[in-house]
């Protein structure tokens, strides 16, 4: 059975040097593994996505020379969006969700992706009489205690108790918008993936997303969890996007030139060298692939790598 994998970025601003790595790893992995790889551009957000985002992403990516075998626009499943919401409300799970963050008392630790942790206060709540499309509240998914182990390829600990490390998941949003965390496990399905690589900064989702797959009957996918490229920022590192964008990118670098910048960067090369996705595909491996984050600066003409934190 032919495996199958995806690259989903957010399209709601230019791709970023750290969308670009990923994009790259995730290309690299799937034609090392021979797998069929699918681009999904993830949309749903209705404020901040755009199809002009969309358009430049695929631009972007077939600039820096990575193919794939279908596109999706995520937009596109409300369909299956919806029987997962009928069915997570079948069985008794789902609910509407009164909390604001300002009702919420501060946690005295974040959780570990860095938000609020829900203390599922809410539970118990009824859905609206005419079920969950009345709903005018975000709705939540009464996750069930214990801990899940999902599978990192990396060797990364993903297990936790979601319920209790960061509660409850918002599944829809107040605007009626579906929320990530019930779209990336629907669409994974509908797309039958079975490799997810993508980065660590997103492992702490994981075991929500395993949990609300098993709750939904779906499968699970194998999950690998690469490094970031990061930022210094006033003494703090922040992921590298804000500070350049893709169209700053393609007017100081060519494709090839910035292939072989974000090889090197990611460890895949000793040196900066140009270079094409083709030529590093031969003698891709993991285990040329760096563990830790990789801390860069745009000086505003170029991507710097720091090799001295201190």
């Amino acid at each position: 059975m032919t495996a199958v994998a995806r690259f989903a970025p957010s399209t709601t601003g230019p791709a970023h040097p750290g969308t670009l790595l990923a994009a790259l790893l995730a290309w690299l992995d799937a034609r090392k593994q021979g797998a069929r790889l699918v681009l999904r551009l993830e949309d749903l957000d209705p404020v901040r996505c755009h199809p002009m985002w969309s358009e430049r992403m695929r631009d972007d990516l077939a600039w820096l020379g990575l193919d794939f075998d279908a596109v999706e626009e995520q937009h596109a499943f409300a369909a299956r969006h919806a029987v997962a919401l009928d069915r997570l409300a079948t069985g008794g799970v789902l609910y509407p969700c009164a909390c604001s963050r300002g009702t919420l008392r501060p946690e005295p630790e974040p959780a570990p992706d860095g938000s609020q942790r829900y203390p599922n206060r809410c539970r118990g709540r009824e859905l609206p009489a005419g079920g969950w499309r009345e709903a005018r509240e975000p709705l939540r998914v009464a996750l069930p205690p214990g801990r899940v182990a999902p599978r990192d390829e990396g060797g990364l600990d993903l297990a936790q108790d979601p319920a209790a490390t960061l509660g409850d998941p918002i599944v829809r949003r107040r605007d009626g918008a579906i929320a990530y965390q019930l779209a990336v496990v629907v669409d994974d399905a509908g797309a039958g993936v079975t490799r997810v690589v993508r980065g660590r900064d997103l492992a702490p989702s994981t075991a929500t997303q395993v949990a609300l797959q098993r709750l939904l009957g779906l499968p699970e996918p194998v999950y690998r969890h690469h490094l970031l490229l990061l930022e210094p920022r006033g003494g703090k590192l922040a992921k590298l996007h804000g500070a350049v964008g893709s169209e700053q990118l393609r007017r100081s670098y060519d494709a090839r030139a910035l292939v072989g910048w974000l090889a090197f960067a990611a460890g895949i090369r000793e040196r900066a060298e140009p270079t094409t996705s083709g030529e590093l595909l031969e003698g891709f491996a993991w285990a040329r692939v760096r563990s830790d984050d990789a801390v860069a600066r745009w000086t505003g003409t170029e991507l710097r790598l720091e090799t001295d934190r201190a």
